[in-house]
Order: C-alpha cells, then sequence, then structure tokens
C-alpha cells in the first residue's frame, strides 16, 4: 500500500506492507487524514518515533469479524491499551503503562491507505458528518478535555495563547461555557477567524498585557506547541488561577517555577479527550471546523502536504489517499 513513512527521513513508500488485523480488530480504509503539529514535533524528533505517521482520520472498515461494522465509517480513539496493567484496570487506558498510539507511539498511523484498530477503538460517524468535519473528531476530542478537566463559567477571563489549529478549538469550546475568551496569537489572518466567532483578540504577549493588568486571568489555555508558552502563561494568570497545558513539544521548557509556588497556581496536563462527545458537537455544528481547512493533498503528494502544513501560520492540511 502507500505511506507516508517516517525512518531516517520522512518518505512516500509504494510497497509498504498492509496491516494485518487481529481476532478483535479492524482493516480500516482511510478516507481522510489531517496532518496535526504533533506530527510535525514527531518529524523534529519527538517520542522518536518510527513508522507510518498520522493519527487524525475518518475512514471506512473494510474487514474485520464482526460483519455489522463492515462498510462502516467510522473514526478511531487513537490510545491502546493493554487491558491487563493497573491503569487499564482502573479504566485509564490512555495512560496504559504498554500504551500504543497510532502514528505517535509503537503504531503505525493514518497517513496511509490502510490502519488497523480494535474495534472497541472505533465509532460510527453518523451519516449527516461529512468526511471533512469527522476528521476533526481527534483533535475536538483533545480541546473537549479541558472542560472535563477545570470549572469555566460565565463569570471567567480566558486566555488561549496559540492561535494555531488546536489553539483556535480550544477557545471555541471554552466560549460556549460563556466565559470571556481571550485569542492570543501572531498572525493576522488566525486572529480574525477567531473575532469572527465573536471572540476577543490580541497580536502577542505584549498586546494581551496592555489590554489588561498582568496577573488577571483565571484560566489559560497554553496551545503554542513551543517551550515559551509556559512562561507566557505565568505572565497572564492570576494567583490561585489555571494553566492548562495542551502543548507536546521536542524540546524542553524552562522557567522558573517559584511563581507557581508563591502564588499557589494549578498546573493541569491535558491530552486526549471524548471522542463521542467531539462528533456529537460535530453533528451539532457548535464549533466551526471546515474554515480551519486550509489546503488538501492527495497521499501520493505527501510529503509536500508535511512542507506545507510545516509552514508558519498554516491551518489544517489534510491528505487524502
Amino acid at each position: 500500500m502507500l505511506a507516508l513513512v517516517l525512518d531516517e527521513g520522512l518518505d512516500l513508500i509504494s510497497e509498504y506492507p498492509r496491516p494485518t488485523p487481529g481476532p478483535e480488530d479492524a482493516l480500516i480504509r482511510v478516507r481522510l487524514a489531517g496532518v496535526c503539529s504533533t506530527d510535525l514535533e514527531i518529524l523534529r524528533g519527538y517520542r522518536q518515533f518510527r513508522g507510518v505517521l498520522g493519527h487524525e482520520f475518518v475512514g471506512t472498515v473494510v474487514a474485520c469479524d464482526q460483519g455489522e461494522w463492515i462498510g462502516r465509517r467510522v473514526v478511531g480513539d487513537i490510545n491502546i491499551g493493554c487491558n491487563e496493567c493497573s491503569l487499564c484496570q482502573q479504566g485509564v487506558y490512555t495512560h496504559c503503562r504498554s500504551r500504543t498510539a497510532i502514528g505517535i507511539l509503537g503504531r503505525d498511523g493514518a497517513l496511509a491507505e490502510f490502519l488497523t484498530l480494535p474495534l472497541s477503538n472505533l465509532l460510527r460517524v453518523p451519516d449527516d458528518v461529512p468526511d471533512e468535519a469527522a476528521v476533526f473528531t481527534e483533535p475536538l476530542a483533545a480541546a473537549l478535555q479541558v472542560l472535563g478537566q477545570v470549572e469555566v463559567g460565565p463569570e471567567n477571563r480566558v486566555a488561549v495563547i496559540g492561535d494555531g489549529k488546536l489553539g483556535l478549538l480550544v477557545a471555541q469550546v471554552l466560549a460556549t461555557t460563556g466565559a470571556e475568551v481571550t485569542v492570543i496569537g501572531r498572525h493576522p489572518k488566525k486572529l480574525a477567524l477567531a473575532a469572527g466567532w465573536g471572540l476577543c483578540t490580541a497580536q502577542g504577549l505584549d498586546s494581551a498585557l496592555r489590554q489588561s493588568e498582568p496577573g488577571t486571568w483565571d484560566l489559560v489555555a497554553e496551545c503554542t506547541g513551543n517551550p515559551e508558552g509556559l512562561a507566557a502563561g505565568l505572565e497572564l494568570i492570576r494567583p490561585l488561577g489555571t494553566i492548562v497545558l495542551k502543548s507536546t513539544i521536542h524540546g524542553l521548557s524552562s522557567v522558573d517555577l517559584n511563581r507557581v509556588v508563591v502564588d499557589e497556581i494549578r498546573l493541569v496536563g491535558s491530552r486526549c479527550g471524548p471522542y463521542g462527545t467531539a462528533l456529537r458537537w460535530l453533528q451539532a455544528g457548535r464549533v466551526d471546523v471546515t474554515s480551519l481547512i486550509e489546503a488538501r493533498y492527495p497521499l501520493a503528494e505527501g510529503v509536500r502536504a508535511l512542507e506545507h502544513a510545516g509552514r508558519r501560520g498554516v491551518l489544517k492540511v489534510l491528505v487524502q489517499p
């Protein structure tokens, strides 16, 4: 099969082995895949991953032992646990000690013609959710995870640092709570998109600090994708406030944590979220995802697609096998 593979470098391989599903797995033909900032960090060395890239997808089940799934359009939870360790037994398989994750950790991903996932990881896509929306299920679920970790309401002032794909999804999700949400970014085009959704915007951290006194935001969602994001969040957050960290990066963050201790600031790591809820939000049109699509490439031009996705200021790039 055709697949975009990272080994010594990034290559499009025309005869990559087609995956063979196990007895509890499904073989899925990929209909559409998305390029994520995590994919770009993997190219820089994050997780030392080797194999087929990609974890955002919508596809069709073409083979499995449970016939009712065949022909179904699906998305899937990217995390696969062992079902045996103490964490899996507690229901937190996303932190399984032997976890794999498609396109990220120990398992081939979605930038290929086919992939496999356990049937238990699959969710059926409603007929009225097009592929171009369904492919956002995984990143929208990651954005929704914030609502399950922190309390947010109309009385809160929220700053989202980072106007990239995830930051704009997180901002839309947080705005549904009635909170005052400010998107802080660097790209006028992206900030204009946020403003069109009725969100407050600031071009750069200095601009945000001029709009309000430092240390006055109740909640900061750090979605910058760079090591400086936490330091920026510490400039904004009020004492006893909460910073949610969404960035996964290849590199280390160097910040003075004394402020965290003295001001009793809560740091919350946030990763994957509720896929079923994300599908329901997409079906109801509660967030705008199609405005985030910037380009679409055939898989045969996958290397070009990732090069495009890596340019400064680019939004979502989709790849179609």
